[in-house]
């Protein structure tokens, strides 16, 4: 292993609590700190019927995995009483911007007082360290060509915005009122672009979408918003920095001074249009008859522009963005063709895809 990857040893034998583990990124988070030689416990409702992933990784068997609604304070406390984790890697979430449409409360509900719930049990059992995992739709976004940063305004025009939101001011009052004691920083918020990566099945992503239409061999996709411009990302990406943000927590690298959130987005080239990305993946697919039309009907408000100014994660951990928007779709389209061409172990093929990641981009 490279000496830019070296941090990662800090995980081995690691007591390690994720929540959101049957979802996308927790599934990928799960499964790294798996592979490294940590001790997972995790945290997640029952995967979704169209789910691929927690079940192709075989996480049921790798890690210490419970059911469990975050929703539900007195469960989650009474497990991480339990398991007493040296870490907390917080993911989940309700995280369909569609969903927080149709289901206001239900994301409200789980976003906003599920993560207070997280930052409570964590709090209240003592457990020495937390990355808490948001999103880069928490900034008040008036649609301005302009790259977000940490210190920029929170808010939110649609309701999985104001979720995100209040979500990261939770965060700042838990920690400007108890974890701002100390000589160094315990916790940690992450803040990461539009992720894509393989295994991903949700409903009305536009990844998912379009593996789903060229798996079905449909002829035309409808795209909710062609011209919205967005920063993709591969989820090994930002999943690298939480782990280098959770090993500079626990190295004690970080100054309680200071601020403790972080943008983890992808290089300025991978900021792309919806319809762009589309039509390269579709290409990168290859041979297929699917059509791009534009959906006449929108029910919910979405930001024409985001993208993420990620210079604070590049000072002051040293992270920065490994994989070129080519690189990025590629490995996407490898996994899904892989598991949908019949590949008997995509463990060992996801571990592969981790390794190339961290080989041949340092």
């Amino acid at each position: 292993m490279k000496k830019k990857n070296s941090f990662l040893k800090s995980y081995k034998k690691l007591r390690i609590l994720v929540t959101g583990t049957t979802g996308f990124k927790g599934a990928w988070l799960a499964f790294w700190l798996n592979s490294l030689g940590a001790r997972v416990t995790g945290i997640a409702l029952k995967p979704e019927k169209d789910s691929i992933l927690f079940k192709s990784l075989n996480l049921i068997s790798k890690i210490d995995q419970h059911f469990i609604d975050i929703n539900n304070f007195t469960k989650v406390n009474q497990l991480i009483k339990k398991t007493k984790p040296d870490i907390v890697f917080h993911l989940a979430a309700q995280s369909i911007v569609s969903n927080s449409f149709s289901l206001p409360l239900e994301t409200f509900k789980t976003n906003i007082m599920g993560s207070a719930n997280v930052l409570e049990a964590y709090r209240i059992n003592r457990v020495p360290y937390l990355v808490y995992i948001s999103s880069d739709k928490c900034y008040l976004n008036f649609n301005k060509e302009k790259n977000f940063k940490e210190s920029d305004s929170l808010g939110g025009l649609d309701n999985y915005s104001s979720s995100k939101a209040s979500a990261e001011m939770i965060f700042s009052s838990y920690f400007n009122n108890y974890f701002k004691k100390k000589k160094f920083l315990t916790v940690a918020s992450a803040r990461a672009g539009n992720v894509i990566g393989g295994g991903d099945m949700k409903k009305n992503r536009i990844i998912p979408d379009i593996v789903k239409a060229l798996n079905d061999k449909k002829k035309i996709l409808l795209l909710r918003d062609p011209k919205a411009t967005r920063p993709w990302q591969h989820v090994l990406e930002c999943i690298n920095g939480y782990l280098l943000l959770g090993h500079n927590l626990l190295n004690k690298n970080l100054n309680i001074n200071t601020i403790p959130n972080w943008n983890f987005g992808p290089k300025n080239t991978n900021c792309s249009s919806v319809e762009n990305i589309s039509r390269t993946f579709i290409k990168s697919w290859g041979k297929n008859k699917l059509k791009l039309n534009k959906s006449k009907t929108k029910k919910f408000y979405e930001s024409k522009y985001l993208s993420l100014n990620i210079n604070k994660a590049k000072k002051e951990l040293n992270w920065a963005p490994r994989l070129n928007l080519e690189d990025t779709i590629n490995l996407t389209v490898s996994w899904y063709k892989n598991f949908f061409n019949g590949n008997k172990n995509m463990e060992l093929y996801t571990k592969k895809q981790i390794d190339y990641f961290l080989d041949n981009h340092s």
